[in-house]
Parts: structure tokens; C-alpha cells; sequence
């Protein structure tokens, strides 16, 4: 048993070293032109509003510093607000010039005219965060990637709900871990708001 423990934790401390060693993306000086999608981060969301999810406070705080970093590079900044829904929140509301762009649909492409709007800046990378992860979120980075979009998405600015299959709940944690295990190595990079810069 203590052997067992102890290559347990030889393992742990290995590769807690590998992950640490992961490069950051650099988005302002690696020259591929990148715009960040925060994607229905809206009131409706939050506690009080009509459909709270779970820990969307952190979740807007971790967009909100990734929103900051855009900014602070002079990066494009686009944000989707799904059509019906409540106020962008205060956290990541829009300043003036930045992009709106009003949604019908899950996939943010779906209706509106954020391709060509992409198009004319040029962008090849999105950086991708929102609400829910695996609806909105999900949809539109699937729908870039087939566009020939790269992608990355922010995990810990992302937020969702617990759900119901049958007779079953399904946590919000292991949406989101079942979403990002789809996304991470295909239609996407999943990376946490610490591994860009």
C-alpha cells in the first residue's frame, strides 16, 4: 500500500511539473490575428434572474479578466447576447465601439453576421467563453472550428446548469467535464483564463 502511494504521488508530481510547463497562448505576439467571443453572459443567468445556473458570478469574473486582456492589448472583442434574454451583465458589459451582435439560435453563426464580420478583420483564432457551456458555448465553437476557425475555449469563464435525464440529475461540474472533453484536442483547445496572456 505504500508503495502504491508513493508511485501515486511520484506520478502526481510528475505531471503537476508537465502541466506547469505548458506555454501560454500568447495572443497579441504570435501574429495570429485573434478576437474573443463572450458569448450570453446576460442577467437572466444570475441569482434573481429567470434561469440562474450555477456559479455564474465566478464564471463572469474569470470573462471579465479575459476581457480585460483583450482590451488591454487592443484586441477585437465580440459580444453574442441571444435575443429575449435579459441585459449583458455588468461584468463584461459592452463599452462603446466593441461589437453586439443579437442571436436567435444556439450557434452564434446561425442568423447574424459574425462570419463576415470576422472576415473583414481578418481573424483566423477565437478565444471563446459564455454561458451555458454546453449549448451556446459549445454550438458556436463547433460551428467555428468548421468554418476553419481555431479555437480555444476558457473553461473557468464558462457556466452551466445541473440537468435532468429521466430520473437522473447531472451536475453542472460534470456538464461542463463532459463538454470539454468533447471540445479539448478536436474542435477546440480547452485551456483555463491563467494559460493566456
Amino acid at each position: 500500500m505504500k508503495i502504491c502511494s508513493l508511485a501515486i504521488g511520484i506520478f502526481l508530481f510528475i505531471a503537476g511539473g508537465l502541466f506547469a510547463q505548458q506555454p501560454k497562448v500568447k495572443m497579441k505576439v504570435d501574429t495570429l490575428p485573434t478576437a474573443l467571443l463572450i458569448i450570453d453572459i446576460q442577467d437572466f443567468y444570475f441569482p434573481g434572474g429567470r434561469a440562474p445556473l450555477v456559479n455564474p458570478e465566478a464564471a463572469s469574473d474569470k470573462a471579465a479578466a479575459v476581457l480585460q486582456l483583450f482590451r488591454s492589448q487592443n484586441l477585437p472583442v465580440i459580444h453574442i447576447q441571444h435575443t429575449g434574454g435579459a441585459s449583458i451583465h455588468k461584468n463584461v458589459a459592452p463599452l462603446p465601439g466593441e461589437k453586439v451582435i443579437t442571436k436567435k439560435e444556439a450557434n452564434g453563426f446561425n442568423g447574424t453576421d459574425l462570419l463576415n464580420y470576422l472576415m473583414t478583420l481578418k481573424v483566423k483564432r477565437l478565444v471563446i467563453c459564455g454561458m451555458q457551456t454546453q449549448l451556446c458555448v459549445e454550438a458556436t465553437t463547433r460551428a467555428a472550428y468548421d468554418l476553419g476557425f481555431k479555437c480555444i475555449v476558457v473553461e473557468d469563464a464558462c457556466a452551466t446548469r445541473n440537468l435532468k435525464y429521466g430520473r437522473r440529475t447531472i451536475f453542472a461540474n460534470d456538464v461542463q467535464a463532459g463538454a470539454y472533453a468533447i471540445m479539448d484536442g478536436y474542435y477546440a483547445h480547452v485551456i483555463p483564463v491563467a494559460g493566456l496572456e
